[in-house]
């Protein structure tokens, strides 16, 4: 008998030990992967170069082989990034694309943002779901409005920013005023880690500071150039054959004074968001490219967490969790799918297994979830934090849903807008009003307009923030739902949702201004004021109502 219990003993410290290592391997294995991933967005002013720039990346990563050429805002070939039918005929990305490619061992998912403001809504939101970011300086204009507001967004977070002055092709301004610039407009520290030598006709390549190397490329607008050439140290005699004694002297000075002007670059500060590293080039000519893109990965954080109503997560804890920040239909013209963008933050995400929908208390599993290089689309088995996965969705979905394994929580962070611009949309083929309606709602539910339901009549009011998204939803209706309609203004100031303790009180107030209520797509009720006094009118006349203006909170009574 002691012989039997000896082995029963022997036996479960065996299957302790097997149960230990395993799931030692698997943790190893899983921080492996979270450790590979970078995961980050490309934003500027629009025309700045964020598209041309994702190209260049994908073309070192081996992504594409490849690139179109955007000239006076046209594309002449189109952009990868850029898929929406719309986006080509005007030269300009309205959408937020997703593109994942692998380079030196490392896995890189790009968000490349919309620059207009028209579509900042966009852009803001997928801030949310990255990591650090990639701001473009066009060298010639600087510092402008839509890259003020979109470093604002990103100091809310100390979102860790590098920013890469382009187009030094082309004849701008010096890149110290810029870099004082830089300081002065973003109120951010600048550390440049590249250098430009010449600019416009006089540029002839960057010297990275970073790694003490200069680099000097064949202009190449299509493809990456072998014709790369590397001088270790500046005290290197070639460097005078290569770039003319004036401008080796020259760059000398300049490097000179940037060591004495600017303190040492420090990594801590830049992952902080305090400290943003500066590089230099022109991504149309493949300048500058590649120590933007080295040096990124080197100093670029992994994945990070988030916050939640229920706590910190992190990307290490073992229960999967991830959150929608983005939804699009009619990704693929031809299959007329839903697809909502989840950024996974924590745990291992597996091809159909079901996870828990939090705001719909209901679990729900994935038989072809997605990964993205723009529109075009592979099925996945499994993906990890920091991955961007593509959900096919029958209405499940809204932005800032929470996908989660075992405790159900929601993520915090995820902001939605006031409108801004009201307009009544008028139906122009009766005959095609179910398509109308399918297609109004669809859209609005991908968060680039608000839409409200006014009786009697069944009118629909869109909200928008900038007036380019009518054009945008008009064309789409046409060309993805067979709709046809237009666009009448309507004078509101703001939209106004309403929670209260006393459920009567919302009550008098929608009877008493029943002209002037609407329904959102949730069903609760939104006042529609037509100018800022009437609004302030009726928080006076009201005051047991709370007026909220974006629609990102737990509603009451309505």
């Amino acid at each position: 008998m002691a012989a039997n219990i000896g082995k029963s003993y022997t036996f479960a410290l065996h299957s302790i030990f097997i149960d230990t290592y395993f799931t030692l391997f698997n943790k190893m294995g899983y921080t492996k992967e979270i450790e590979k991933r970078k995961t980050f967005a490309i934003i500027s002013h629009p025309d700045a170069g964020k598209t041309t720039l994702t190209e260049k990346l994908l073309l070192f990563g081996g992504a594409i082989q490849t690139a179109g050429a955007v000239k006076n805002n046209k594309i002449k070939k189109t952009a990868t990034s850029d898929f929406m039918e719309i986006e080509k005929q005007r030269g300009i990305s309205v959408a937020t694309s997703v593109m994942a490619f692998e380079y030196l061992g490392k896995k890189i998912n790009i968000l490349d943002t919309p620059g207009h403001k028209d579509f900042a809504e966009d852009t803001y939101r997928t801030l949310t779901a990255v990591d650090s970011v990639i701001l473009i300086i066009d060298c010639a204009n600087g510092v402008e409005a839509q890259t003020k507001r979109l470093m604002e967004v990103c100091r809310m977070r100390n979102t860790p920013v590098i920013i890469f002055i382009n187009k030094m092709d082309r004849e701008g301004r010096d890149a110290f005023d810029l870099l004082d610039e830089l300081e002065d407009l973003l109120k951010i520290n600048v550390r440049p880690l590249s250098w430009p030598i010449g600019i416009g006709a006089t540029f002839k390549g960057v010297y990275s500071i970073h790694n003490n190397h200069l680099n000097l490329f064949s202009a190449s607008k299509t493809k990456i150039s072998d014709d790369l050439i590397e001088i270790e140290s500046l005290e290197d005699p070639e460097l005078n054959n290569l770039i003319g004694d004036a401008a080796t002297d020259t760059l000398k000075e300049e490097l000179e004074l940037v060591e004495g002007v600017y303190d040492e670059f420090s990594k801590e500060e830049y992952l902080k968001g305090n400290l943003a590293p500066v590089f230099f080039g022109s991504a149309l000519n493949n300048f500058g490219v590649q120590e933007l893109l080295e040096a990124f990965l080197e100093i670029a954080p992994t994945p990070l967490g988030r916050d939640t109503d229920a706590g910190f997560v992190e990307p290490e804890d073992k229960d999967f969790s991830g959150f929608i920040f983005k939804i699009h239909a009619n990704l693929d013209p031809k299959h007329r799918d839903r697809i909502a963008f989840l950024r996974i933050v924590s745990g291992k995400f597996e091809r159909n297994k079901f996870y828990e929908h939090s705001r719909l208390d209901k679990k729900i599993k994935f038989p072809n979830p997605t990964s993205f290089m723009a529109q075009d689309k592979s099925v996945i088995d499994e993906a990890f934090p920091g991955d961007v996965v593509g959900l096919y969705d029958s209405g499940n979905f809204k932005i800032g849903d929470s996908l989660t394994e075992g405790t159900s929580f929601a993520f915090k962070g995820i902001p939605s807008f006031s409108p801004e611009i009201f307009m009544e949309l008028e139906n122009k083929d009766p005959m095609k009003s179910k398509q109308l309606e399918k297609g109004i709602k669809q859209l609005t539910d991908e968060g680039v307009a608000q839409l409200f339901v006014q009786q009697p009549g069944n009118r629909k009011i869109v909200g928008t923030v900038g007036q380019l998204q009518f054009d945008v939803i008009k064309y789409r209706l046409q060309h993805e739902y067979g709709a046809k309609c237009d666009f009448a203004p309507r004078r509101f100031f703001k939209a106004c949702w309403m929670t209260s303790d006393d459920k009567s009180a919302i009550e008098k107030f929608v009877k008493a201004k029943a002209a002037y209520i609407a329904m959102d797509k949730d069903d609760n009720h939104v006042f529609l004021a037509e100018t800022q006094f009437l609004l302030q009118m009726a928080q006076q006349d009201y005051p047991d109502i709370t007026f909220h203006f974006t629609s990102d909170f737990k509603v009451g009574m309505n």
